[in-house]
Formats: C-alpha cells, structure tokens, sequence
C-alpha cells in the first residue's frame, strides 16, 4: 500500500505496540493532540493511557522515565516535540543511557524519536540537524529514514533492539514522501546502507531529506549522460562503511551530502574514511555539501539560501565530474 512517510512510523509504531505490550509512548502532547505533526493521532484510543503517555513539558523527565522504564522490562518510545529540544535531555542520553551496557552490561532499550530539519520556516530552534552529537557518542544508535519504507521498517528495529536509539524523522518529508510499504511485517537493519539508485560516474553520499534533492540532481545529469549513483546511509551510527566504500571504488569520485551544517558534522566522518580506505580509487578530491554554519534562519528566503538543494549539489558534481 502506498504510505506517507509520516503514517508509516504511525503504523510502525501501531504494530510494534500490538505485538509487544511492553512498547509504551511519551512525550508532550502525543496522547489527546495525538502529537505536533499527528504522528500518533489514533494511538490513544486504541491502547489507552497507560501506554501513550502525555506528558509534562520536560526533556529531561521524559528520557529519565524512559530509561527508568527500561530497567523494569518495558521498551519506552520517547518523542521529542521538536529535535532542537533534545538537548533538554542530552545529559541522561549520553551519560547514562549510552553509557549503561559499558558500566554494568544493563541493555537500555529505548527509542527517542526527533522530528528535525529545515524547510518548514521554523527558525533557529526548531529546525536544527544534530545528529553529529549522537553520532560522536558510544553505545547509542543513530537512524535518520529517507523514505516511508525504511522509516517504518527501522522504527521497528529501533524498538526491537536493547540499545538505545536516536530516530531522525525529518519534518519535510512527513506528508511530501510516499512509497510502496508492505501491509505484513517486516524490518529493516539497523547499520546497513542501501544503494538508492545506481549509477558509474560520481557516488553521492547521503540520507534523510537530501536523499530525494541527490535524486533530482541525478535526474538532470542523467539528461547530460552521466550517471550519479547515491548511497542512503539510512543508519548514521554504526555507519556501513562496507557499502559507502564499495560505491566509491566503482565510481571514483565522491560527494558526502547533508543537511546539517558542515563543521564537525557527519560528512566529515565519512569523507576521512574514504580518503583513508579509498584513496587510491579516488579520481579527485571528496567533495563535502552540507550547510553552512550559521543558525537555521526563519526568513524564508534566507533559509533557501541556507539549506543545500539540488541546484547546489548540480554544481558541485558538475565542478567534481571535471576535475
């Protein structure tokens, strides 16, 4: 059937609280409201208030709750209103839960969902990429979905899996993303990457929004008779380096493309291990195309400017093509 993006991490999580009684919900607003972007609209009729939690306006108590919680057997689903507010609970995420298997072998199995990214004007504190932060911690997991496929089959390996999860969901691919998803059951791995579309000429590294905007990219220079193969990373922690490497070693020419702005974030990771591991495939420099670093703007024209687009990968696939 044909899915939203958004309505298959509502399915997702709809099926995973059927099969498991021990998956329960919380955040702000996710039961009566059914979430800020409708994500859970339906969930509270269906399991009731003991499990779709609404709660006080505190990061910090609904991750601490959510750990608590999975000390006492249950598999917590933690959403943060907007991913920007994360930060209100980064404390208990980075030094507690990613910490806790290390300190004493305790799995702490929950999953902490975190609507991000651009392209809905939100300005500065409601529009911010912070993987790198998780991605830069170990012991967490770090996921960031393209499509309504993948976001339903990982935000069922998230629950599933007894380490904690940090689950990207970019807000601008909610309702604009709809793909096939199966009516069954199904996952996808946490940790493995995916071939998006094949190509010989450049390979662009990529996940989340950018994914569709290196599609769009790949469209028109396939009119000029090249071909871009993208890599969506789908797991930003652990990273498949196996798959991002093999399509640098086929294609000889390499773009990291994110979202997120460029110092310290996730494309630099990659880029270095591709130039140590790939460097003598490699037909020129690798390429890095992420935002730069300034605040998310609210003005709509200053957060076009802001964000990279397929425009701007054009012209750096363009400029990498020819060197």
């Amino acid at each position: 059937m044909q899915l939203t993006y958004l309505e298959a991490i509502r399915q997702g999580l709809w099926e995973e609280m059927e099969r498991d009684p021990s998956v329960f919900l919380l955040g702000e607003d996710i039961g009566v409201y059914g979430g800020a972007f409708k994500v859970t609209a339906g969930l509270l009729d269906r399991f009731g208030p003991e499990r779709v939690v609404d709660t006080p306006i505190s990061e910090s108590a609904i991750v601490g709750a959510a750990i608590g919680a999975s000390y006492m057997g249950m598999r917590p689903v933690a959403e943060m209103q907007f991913a920007d507010f994360i930060t209100c609970g980064f404390d208990q995420i980075v030094n507690f839960a990613a910490k806790c298997r290390y300190r004493w072998g305790a799995p702490a199995p929950i999953v902490v969902r975190a609507p991000s990214g651009g392209g809905i004007h939100g300005g500065p504190f409601h529009s911010q990429n912070p993987e790198a932060w998780f991605v830069h911690t170990p012991g967490l997991k770090v996921a960031a979905p393209s499509t309504a496929y993948d976001a339903k089959g990982l935000i069922k390996s998230a629950i599933r899996d007894n380490d904690p999860v940090i689950f990207f969901e970019h807000k601008g691919l909610y309702r604009r993303i709809k793909d096939e998803v199966p009516a069954g059951d199904y996952t996808v791995p946490l940790g493995k990457a995916k071939v998006f579309r094949e190509g010989s000429d450049l390979s662009v590294i990529t996940y989340g929004a950018m994914v569709h905007a290196a599609n769009d990219a790949a469209d028109e220079l396939s009119k000029e008779g090249v071909s871009m193969e993208i890599v969506d990373l789908r797991t930003l922690l652990p990273i498949d380096e196996e798959t991002v490497l093999a399509s640098v070693r086929k294609t000889s020419k390499a773009i990291v493309l994110h979202e997120a702005t460029l110092t310290g974030g996730v494309g630099g990771e990659i880029s270095a291990r591709i130039s140590e591991k790939a460097f003598e495939y490699l037909d020129g420099p690798v390429v890095r195309l992420a935002a730069p670093d300034t605040p998310v703007p609210y003005s709509l024209t200053l957060e076009e400017a802001f964000l990279p687009n397929s425009a701007k990968l054009l012209e750096k696939a363009r400029w990498l093509l020819n060197y």
